[in-house]
């Protein structure tokens, strides 16, 4: 049997995804497990033992438009899926998967143009995200203990030279990554905020290492400051980024990526969230985490995913929540480690 699991949602989701692989094996051991994402995504899934392949699904490149569709659809066809497991629910995704004619087509009853679907399931509403994907499967989640999903990462251990002498020295220490970016502005706890628990931890000793993509080299460089600590924004690749996180002793970050990829790792990670809350299931997954966010705030949360402006643009989420609450949190998690 071949089966293609597909979710082409931001890297987050894809990470909140990767239980599902596991799910489908147990139910399927010999099936050959194929995975399709965006072309970014793609990176996180090929280093997966249980993965046999990687489709890169380019909305806005290759597979753009009508003939783009056509042309991957044709891709899909010629490689002879039994089953797909859509987690994805766009009307893209819907009529991609019908053009390239899957016997057994199963996606969520929410889903756009769910009729292309031959299976519909109703999507769980509450709980973690982990479980509203799981719910697509028939292995009774809800009687199964939740240590038997967990997210799954791998990174390759082919860094580059200066990163590898980093970690292996780091290592020897305990070193705290700080990831201040996020997809959306409104997730983003300020920089200042950023930077002064940044100061903190380097006067109390701490080796300080700062993550983050190439468009978010300007926030970094605000955090950083004249600051003595290791700046890698825009410096990593995927695989590095994930490495990174691995090894270290404590993250701090946005309701973002780096949450899900802390929590993959099992590393202990101080979350906050701003516009947004726990309440929606992003919340951290089986992990040693702290989730620190401004209470009372009449207008919090205002988006589920977040957004790029502030709708009341007072941002009291985004830079009223003090460092030094933060920091407190920081402490109790590497204490927790220096007891354990």
């Amino acid at each position: 049997m071949k089966i293609l699991v597909v979710q082409n949602s931001f890297l987050g989701d894809v990470v909140l995804s990767t239980p599902v692989i596991a799910a489908i094996k147990q139910l399927h051991p010999g099936a050959s497990l194929w995975v399709m994402t965006t072309p970014l995504a793609a990176d996180l899934l090929k280093e997966d033992p249980l993965v046999a392949g990687v489709i890169p699904f380019d909305k806005r490149g290759e597979s753009r438009g009508v003939i783009g569709l056509m042309k991957l659809a044709y891709v899909l066809r010629a490689l002879e899926f039994d089953v797909v497991y859509s987690l994805h629910r766009s009307l893209r995704t819907a009529i991609l998967l019908y053009l390239a004619r899957i016997p057994i087509r199963i996606g969520f009853k929410e889903a756009s143009c769910s009729f292309l679907y031959n299976q519909r399931v109703k999507r769980k509403q509450d709980g973690h995200e982990v479980l509203r994907n799981l719910s697509l499967l028939p292995i009774g989640v809800d009687q199964s203990p939740l240590e038997a999903y967990p997210l799954r990462l791998s990174c390759s251990e082919r860094l580059p030279g200066e990163l590898r002498l980093f970690l292996d020295s780091a290592k020897n220490n305990k070193f705290l990554v700080v990831v201040p970016g996020s997809a959306w502005r409104t997730k983003q706890w300020s920089a200042d905020n950023y930077h002064q628990l940044c100061k903190v931890a380097v006067e109390q000793g701490l080796t300080v290492c700062i993550l983050g993509a190439v468009d978010e080299v300007n926030v970094c460089k605000s955090v950083a400051g004249e600051l003595e600590l290791v700046n890698l924004a825009g410096k990593t690749d995927l695989s590095s980024f994930l490495a990174v996180i691995r090894d270290a002793a404590l993250v701090v970050c946005n309701d973002s990526f780096a949450l899900h990829v802390a929590a993959a790792f099992k590393t202990p990670t101080v979350a906050v969230f701003c516009a947004t809350s726990p309440a929606f299931g992003f919340y951290p997954w089986q992990q040693r985490a702290l989730v620190v966010e401004k209470q009372g705030l009449w207008c919090k949360p205002c988006r589920r995913h977040g957004s790029v402006k502030c709708p009341t643009g007072t941002e009291s989420c985004m830079k009223d929540l003090s460092w030094r609450e933060v920091w407190f949190n920081c402490v109790e998690l590497l204490n927790r480690q220096t007891a354990s």
